[in-house]
Order: structure tokens, then sequence, then C-alpha cells
């Protein structure tokens, strides 16, 4: 990842994905999505394995975070919450 944090980009929340290495697998993801939500930043990295690794940041007003949960199960990626990690917000300060 390079660039850094967008100074005007607030609301952010930041999770982890793993996608299947499969012809449509982020098709699945913005559809179901639904443009909901701005995504922020999109970081995919493959290592050769069967599923690739993404960070995402999704641009989510405080009173639709508890919509998250729904909408990413609906996506049925596994993922992981990094939006309170500390390294995630040394990296991007």
């Amino acid at each position: 990842m390079v660039g850094g944090h967008a100074a005007r980009v607030s609301d952010e929340v930041v999770f982890r994905f793993e996608f299947p290495e499969r012809p449509g697998a982020l098709f699945n993801f913005l559809n179901k999505l639904g443009g909901q939500w701005n995504i922020s930043m999109f970081h995919y990295r493959n290592h050769g394995a069967a599923d690739g690794r993404v960070m995402a940041g999704l641009v989510v007003p405080e009173d639709e975070r508890h919509l998250i949960p729904a909408a990413l199960a609906e996506i049925g990626y596994p993922y992981w919450d990094e939006t309170d990690n500390p390294a995630y917000k040394l990296f991007l300060s």
C-alpha cells in the first residue's frame, strides 16, 4: 500500500478480507455492497494461494455502522475489522 491516508476521508472503517481466487469474486463483493458506502481504499495481494488478501476501507457514517456486519455476511468472505488496529493507524497516519 502506497500513499497513506487521505486527509479528507472521515468516517472510515477498515476491513481485512480473504477473497476466493475465482472469476467474479470482486464483482460479488461490489455487487453485494450495492453502492451503499464509498470505498476509500482497496489493496489486493495474492500469494499464490486459493485466497487473495484484501484490505479495504469503507466510508460509513457512525449511525450506519450497525449495518456493516449484515452487509459483509451477505458477501460471504471471511473478514476482520482492522479499524482500531494500532499498526494500521501508525502506517496510514
